[in-house]
């Protein structure tokens, strides 16, 4: 799979924050290849058998965003994200010249999203009721983490990571209430939910 996306509200992120964002996308996705380009964009590929992690590395890179504080509502950093599910040509090497369906779905995803309100797209090769099924947990899943507050992103953050919510605890130095009080805002138990059925979806591909 291929995951295209652009930082929302680059422009208006303080220095700090935007360097402080960069630099944890950075640190998030050296296991994987990736690249940035126009300062604001990056893309990153997943392998065959990480496929299924698709939707949580996306979700991670997204809470990454909003986790960073903002100074008013309108300059709230967030991504744009565009999943691409298909072929993939030959092995990848550099993402600029890499060829395959997968990142033509994604490219063209993300300047779709661009067009519209929407945060996440998530885009597979054939029509079939498994792309209907996609659409429905991207539009869902959207508006889960369009409502998300720094405080709450930055505990999905971890558990998305495959903390528990106790591990969450001792990295946060918060009270085990406050957790679990911020856990449930951010429906972190449906957004398990979304991850199981995502992770069952991409098991039927054909």
């Amino acid at each position: 799979s291929v995951i295209t996306c652009d930082i929302v509200n680059s422009t208006k992120l303080t220095s700090t924050a935007e360097s402080t964002l960069l630099t944890a996308l950075e640190k998030l996705l050296k296991r994987y290849t990736f690249e940035f380009y126009r300062g604001d964009s990056f893309q990153f590929y997943l392998k065959p058998k990480d496929v299924t992690k698709s939707l949580q590395v996306a979700l991670l890179c997204r809470t990454t965003a909003l986790r960073i504080p903002a100074t008013s509502p309108a300059n709230k950093a967030d991504l744009r994200i565009s999943i691409g599910i298909g072929r993939i040509e030959g092995a990848v090497k550099k993402l600029a010249t890499a060829k395959g369906e997968a990142f033509v779905l994604s490219g063209r995803g993300l300047d779709n999203l661009s067009k519209t309100p929407s945060r996440l797209l998530i885009s597979v090769e054939k029509e079939n009721i498994v792309r209907y099924s996609f659409d429905l947990i991207a539009a869902y899943t959207d508006s889960i983490f369009n409502n998300m507050t720094a405080k709450q992103a930055e505990v999905i953050s971890l558990l998305l990571q495959g903390k528990t919510q106790a591990d969450t605890v001792k990295t946060l130095k918060k009270s085990k209430s406050t957790i679990s009080q911020r856990a449930n805002s951010a429906k972190w138990s449906e957004i398990e939910w979304i991850l199981k059925m995502f992770n069952n979806l991409i098991n039927e591909l054909p």
